[in-house]
């Protein structure tokens, strides 16, 4: 209901400025829609373990038993003039109970440039504007199949569900300088995989009407039903989110990054089904290219905190990583070292506590522009006590290796 008046929303701001009142505007209008996407098949060797989608401890997006794995991912995109358009991404995935599912949907507003000053602005349901990796249609990266840790969690538990502008100034000979604001609601359990489950390395982004597996050893723990899930855009407490950034784009030199999240969550708040959390978080980036040689890194660090029954508990998160990309014409060699961590503040024991660091190594082939071909391994360490109470051993060693064909449309 949440995202269907958004979307109507959306659709009378499209009408109010000035949709087609002519069967000759209306054909015009016609041709300025579009829909692009993908289709995704792969063969997986996974690891043993059950995979956390399915409540299990495995650290990636498919677990033990799962060799086969597909989507697809669309996008529309409806250009209404040269200023405003509207764009709805949805996800089409077998192995998932509803199959189909949205990602994004919203409304972009970006007149021309005056000068050195440029702005636009969305409103609706989209990613927010974090990451320097994930460039690509449906929060996909164009370097690995497996996103870094940060833009797994990002994908998994951040949605923006409200605006954000962007204002840039170019000129001085300092390159262009944009500072972004958002105002969100409906992420208010955003923190809730972080703190139960630990970091993982995915690449699928959460549906915006699924509910997610919690961990089964969690829910033991505390005495829970098991089975549980969890919302991820809901809104329980009724108080406006934001985030706040800067961008520094340097021709030729870098591109440097900083973000300030905070979803002002109310850590007592809870539905029927699910918990409020508090969760905020620092963000930096930068990205240089040498040449065919690209060079990313980016670092996260915050905390999520949840009451409950008037007990509080806090975690602490970080994540970092380095990314290295060399583009061969058709070839893609693509190289991520990955560092992550949790600690549960005043903990009585370790259980949640995490360390862990993994490597990704990819090779993609582009022979046409509607094919991508892609081999992938990602080794992985991981330590979480978490490990010990589901019969696990303390230190675990993951390997995952996949080969993916990807036809462009």
């Amino acid at each position: 209901m949440r995202y269907g008046l958004v979307l109507a929303a959306m659709l009378a701001a499209g009408f109010e400025v000035g949709l087609p009142a002519t069967d000759a505007q209306a054909l015009d209008l016609a041709d300025d829609f579009s829909i692009t996407g993908y289709v995704d098949a792969r063969l997986i060797a996974p690891t043993d373990q059950q995979g956390w989608l399915k409540g299990g401890q495995g650290k990636f997006r498919y677990g033990s038993g799962q060799n086969f794995g597909g989507e697809a991912v669309l996008q529309a995109d409806w250009r209404l003039d040269d200023s405003f358009n509207i764009i709805a991404v949805g996800r089409l995935e077998p192995q998932t109970p509803s199959i189909a599912d949205a990602l994004e949907t919203y409304l972009r507003y970006a007149p021309p440039a005056r000068g050195d000053f440029s702005w636009s602005v969305k409103a609706g349901v989209f990613f927010p504007a974090i990451s320097l990796e994930n460039d690509d249609l449906g929060w996909a990266s164009p370097y690995t199949l497996t996103y870094s840790a940060i833009n797994s969690w990002i994908g998994e538990e951040l949605r923006t569900v409200g605006s954000e502008a962007t204002v840039r100034w170019s000129g001085g000979g300092i390159g262009t300088v944009s500072l972004v604001g958002a105002l969100l609601c409906c992420n208010d359990e955003a923190g809730t995989l972080l703190a139960d489950r630990g970091w993982d390395m995915a690449d699928r982004p959460t549906g915006l009407f699924e509910r997610l597996r919690l961990p089964d050893a969690t829910r033991r723990i505390f005495h829970a039903p098991v089975p549980g899930e969890t919302g991820m855009f809901d809104e329980l407490d009724g108080i406006v989110g934001w985030y706040a950034g800067a961008v520094w784009q340097i021709p030729g030199v870098a591109k440097l990054t900083v973000t300030r999240y905070d979803n002002q969550g109310d850590p007592a708040a809870a539905s029927l089904r699910d918990l409020g959390w508090r969760t905020q978080f620092w963000n930096f980036g930068a990205r240089t290219q040498v040449g065919p040689l690209v060079l990313i890194a980016q670092q996260l660090s915050g905390y999520t905190e949840v009451e409950v029954r008037g007990t509080e508990a806090s975690t602490k998160f970080e994540s970092g990583f380095l990314l290295a990309s060399y583009d061969l014409e058709d070839w893609r060699v693509s190289l991520r070292e990955d560092l992550f961590q949790t600690r549960r503040v005043a903990a009585v024991n370790n259980i949640w506590n995490e360390d862990g660091n993994a490597t990704t190594a990819a090779i993609s082939y582009a022979p046409q522009d509607w094919l991508r071909l892609t081999g992938e391994i990602t080794a992985m360490t991981s330590r979480r006590g978490e490990y010990v109470s589901a019969g696990l051993p303390y230190n675990r060693n993951d390997t995952q290796i996949q080969f993916d064909a990807r036809f462009f449309f």
